[in-house]
């Protein structure tokens, strides 16, 4: 019985020092915001304040957003000098990706591909 005490107490310990999994919609809107809404709107209102830059809800008309996935992790580079470079980790591409659909008007249910 003594044994069954330390094994359950670790087993609780692990559980409650494991982080829950972010909901990766709520993750991607914090990066869009962390880093984009210096220049973009990134919510579902408001304008952008830099009056060039592309309102996020409005990506979807422009691009598949799905398909941003690739360039967010290598490197995503425009034609103007006033954008910066920014690299994103594969997990973090497909938050944005994901809060970027989120904001369609179809609630942006697709899935991402691989």
């Amino acid at each position: 019985m003594m044994r069954a005490l330390p094994i359950g107490l670790l087993a609780g310990l692990l559980l409650v020092a494991t982080p829950a999994l972010a909901d990766p919609i709520e993750e991607g809107h914090l990066l869009v915001d962390e880093y984009c809404s210096d220049c973009h709107a990134v919510g579902a209102t408001g304008d952008s304040k830099l009056a060039a830059a592309p309102r996020f809800r409005e990506l979807h008309l422009r691009y598949d957003v799905g398909d941003l996935s690739e360039s967010l992790v290598e490197g995503i580079v425009t034609a103007h000098p006033e954008m910066p470079e920014f690299e994103f980790d594969p997990e973090q591409a497909e938050a944005i990706v994901l809060y970027l659909k989120s904001l369609e008007p179809s609630g942006g249910t697709a899935k991402i591909s691989p």
